[in-house]
């Protein structure tokens, strides 16, 4: 295998580990914070900060390292339209993501408090609940129209 391929195979999965670990996080934490159970909450809560530790960092880290490099390999100059608006989105979606991550401290302590405490959760945790999800949905449109753009390569502009 030469080391484009294998390149472009690590790029395919760490994309698919990055968002698929993303909408996975995202399915779990949405329904435990509507279930009504605490210790849900806590655990799911816990858990989605590890996921993002131990699959979205490193992704996030390999995905544009990859990609440019990849770029690079096969001739493709890096401000072809198509690539740049990939990159924008790319740092769109992270920049929902940044905050996002340190949401999901907060509440994940929130949670955990509470289950120690036996007090429901506080007002703020479903504040930075809302804001978890309203940073979610630009994000995952972001990811969606880059997968489109690296499959698709069209023309835009220039």
């Amino acid at each position: 295998m030469n080391t484009y391929l294998l390149l472009k195979w690590l790029h395919i999965i760490s994309s698919v580990l990055m968002v698929g670990t993303g909408l996975g996080s995202a399915f779990y934490m949405f329904f435990a914070n509507r279930s009504g159970s605490l210790a849900a909450q806590a655990v799911v809560s816990r858990l989605v900060v590890r996921a993002d530790w131990w699959f979205t960092t490193p992704t996030v880290i390999l995905q544009p390292a990859s990609g440019l490099l990849l770029a690079y390999m096969a001739g493709w100059p890096w401000n072809t339209p198509w690539m740049v608006l990939s990159l924008g989105l790319f740092i769109a979606a992270g920049a929902c993501w940044l905050p996002v991550v340190w949401l999901q401290f907060r509440m994940a302590a929130l949670t955990t408090a509470a289950v120690h405490a036996r007090t429901p959760l506080s007002p703020q945790y479903w504040r930075y609940a809302r804001w978890w999800e309203v940073l979610g949905y630009p994000a995952f449109a972001a990811m969606a129209v880059v997968f489109f753009l690296m499959v698709n390569k069209p023309v835009l502009w220039g």
